[in-house]
């Protein structure tokens, strides 16, 4: 990495003065409120890989099938490897930007007020949105375990209080326990899921015929362009948390530690997606079902999501406390009860929580297609969160930088402006193919999905 370009002289990049109790964002730390710089090493990873590992891995299988199995993996590897270093980023862009809390801070420095404010919306918009896919898959999981046993609109709305529940916790410090239950808790299922998939003759929703089954995976697939742009999106979903990991290195006891923690998340997670999506592909081909822990069917789908149920709230949990911690700290930054448990600081912080949950049920519940929504997020948002600002930072902190006109700055400059190009492409075509795969769920449900009572366990 290249020597970053000085600070400017701006209430941005403030430097942390000597002295554990103050910080660059949160200010001064006392015993009066919650330490929000309290998160170790271990703590660090567990959360990134459950900010990762949640909703996108169960719509993996399904872009497989979509796009086939190896021009599936060369997405999903190519997605990992540019995700991996915009996260690199964001640490680097951390340790040179002390003030910098999340990456409307960033749309400040690069782009001044219009920056700030577009990407303000749009983070606060993606977290959002992903707090009402997780709301969505609790509800899958609720109707699954009860073989649908109240109206889906009750089950939305039970997700919907469990996440506000969750994620009222102040501090990501105190959220990490959780995120060490709920993250073994969907990997077992995955487990278990494919194992079942495996030693069953079929998937639950492949024809009964007779003789042998033989699953009808492909190598490539055939796909109409919508098709094939969405399934991408829905892989840069899974990929799509790099915004989140703002919040995550801004609450680190030790930032230094941030690269190594992502090294040991990525590699993790992109080994999970890899095994457990061909698994899965490969066992029940195009009668994979999505979300992917339904695919074995019966009673192995009800213990699928039982075991996984405790991940997708832990999931929503983090996903709903991210947008809610950003408006919060923006609301009171700069003031006493930012970090003191005053009722203003009470109201404030219970009132950013509940409205996140609201609007992200009002989502969960107008969009009741799992595959359609996590397309939408990641083409219209994952991108714009995760791929052009990352480039963006990285040509700010490096365009004057003292070995510029270098062959290593040159590529890096191509490599930078390639991000934004790949972004910007995937979050135009990817968004017109979501958009298109919405309104095939609408007419397949007869207009009727939204606020719906119908079980929304059965997809395929």
């Amino acid at each position: 990495m290249s020597d970053p370009r000085p600070s400017k002289n701006n209430d941005l990049e403030m430097t942390v003065q000597d002295g554990p109790t103050h910080d660059g964002v949160f200010g001064e730390i006392t015993d009066q409120g919650p330490n929000y710089r309290n998160l170790g090493f271990l703590g660090t990873v567990v959360l990134m890989m459950k900010t990762e590992i949640g909703l996108g891995v169960l719509s993996i299988p399904t872009a497989l099938d979509i796009l086939g199995l190896a021009p599936g993996i060369v997405c999903l590897c190519a997605l990992a490897a540019i995700t991996t270093w915009s996260e690199y980023v964001v640490g680097t862009f951390k340790a040179n930007h002390p003030g910098v809390y999340a990456i409307d801070d960033v749309g400040a420095l690069l782009f001044g007020p219009w920056g700030r404010g577009i990407l303000a919306a749009v983070f606060c918009l993606y977290w959002i949105f992903v707090t009402g896919s997780g709301i969505l898959g609790i509800s899958i999981g609720l109707n699954a375990v009860s073989t649908h046993g109240a109206c889906t609109a009750v089950f939305v709305a039970i997700g919907a209080l469990v996440g506000l529940l969750g994620s009222s916790v102040r501090t990501l410090g105190r959220i990490t326990w959780l995120a060490s239950i709920g993250l073994p808790s969907i990997l077992i299922a995955l487990v278990v899921v494919t194992i079942a998939v495996g030693v069953q003759d079929r998937p639950a929703s492949a024809p009964t015929t007779r003789g042998p089954w033989v699953s009808d995976y492909q190598i490539v697939g055939d796909p109409t362009f919508p098709q094939a742009i969405t399934a991408v999106a829905s892989l840069v979903f899974a990929y799509s948390g790099s915004s989140g990991f703002f919040s995550i290195v801004s609450e680190m006891r030790n930032p230094s530690q941030y690269t190594r923690a992502l090294i040991v998340c990525k590699v993790g997670v992109t080994l999970i997606y890899a095994i457990i999506g061909c698994l899965l592909y490969y066992y029940c081909g195009s009668y994979v079902a999505s979300p992917a822990l339904g695919s074995a069917g019966g009673t192995v789908k009800k213990v699928c999501y039982g075991l996984a149920l405790p991940g997708l709230i832990v999931t929503t949990t983090i996903v709903a406390h991210i947008p809610s911690k950003f408006m919060f700290v923006h609301l009171l930054r700069g003031s006493p009860h930012l970090t003191n448990s005053s009722p203003t600081h009470w109201i404030t912080w219970l009132g950013c929580t509940v409205s996140v949950t609201v609007i992200a049920y009002i989502i969960a519940s107008a969009i009741p297609s799992f595959d359609a929504l996590v397309s939408l997020i990641g083409a219209l948002l994952g991108t714009l969160t995760c791929f052009q600002p990352m480039a963006c930072m990285w040509l700010y902190d490096n365009w004057r930088s003292g070995t510029r006109g270098s062959k290593r700055w040159c590529c890096m400059v191509a490599w930078s402006i390639l991000v934004i190009a790949i972004g910007t492409f995937l979050m135009v075509a990817g968004t017109y193919g979501s958009v298109v795969a919405v309104i095939a769920s609408y007419e397949t449900s007869g207009g009727g999905g939204a606020f719906s009572c119908a079980d929304n366990s059965n997809s395929v």
